[in-house]
């Protein structure tokens, strides 16, 4: 349990979480830039490379902006607990997947027509693969951890991955 401090996210809008209203833009903008890149250099047909360079440049924005909630909400989870060590892990990984898509873009940017070369290409494939693992952290953060979802969180609850059973929760007024 938390001690007494208050679990649900600190940024709120119509009461729900920020953070996990945002995330899924940077998100989807990103996945789709690499599935842009995938179709480019299947049909090498001009158009595809264009777009995967604007869907990461919005996809980037969405990201430094979810980030901000996302930092907010790390701060109320209590020290020294697993969701804490795990939302730290959440956030540097993603802060990495941003760097490496920017490279991508910075690398498309000063290229003719926005034409990826093979480290834009790098850079979004690792960064896709990272995302992959870094969106498991936040659904580890929420689902097992009930991390800004409840004010009795089981911050300390075990890995999905373990075969411990996550002690439930009590509900308010219980």
């Amino acid at each position: 349990m938390t001690g007494g401090l208050a679990m649900e996210s600190r940024a709120r809008a119509m009461g729900h979480g920020i953070h996990p209203i945002l995330i899924v833009f940077p998100l989807g903008l990103l996945a789709t830039s690499v599935i842009f890149d995938i179709l480019y250099l299947i049909t090498d047909r001009p158009g595809f490379q264009i777009s995967a360079a604007y869907t990461i440049g919005a996809g980037i924005i969405g990201g430094l902006v979810a980030a901000v909630f996302g930092l907010i909400d790390w701060s109320a989870i209590p020290a020294r607990t697993r969701a804490k060590r795990i939302g730290a892990r959440h956030g540097v990984g993603n802060v990495v997947v941003l760097v490496l898509f920017a490279v991508s873009w910075l690398q498309r940017r000063s290229a003719v027509n926005w034409e990826p070369n093979a480290l834009a290409l790098t850079g979004s494939f690792a960064g896709i693969i990272l995302a992959g693992f870094t969106a498991w952290l936040g659904g580890e953060l929420v689902e097992r951890l009930g991390v800004s979802v409840s004010d009795n969180a089981g911050v300390n609850a075990p890995s999905s991955l373990s075969r411990r059973e996550a002690a439930r929760p009590r509900a308010r007024g219980a």
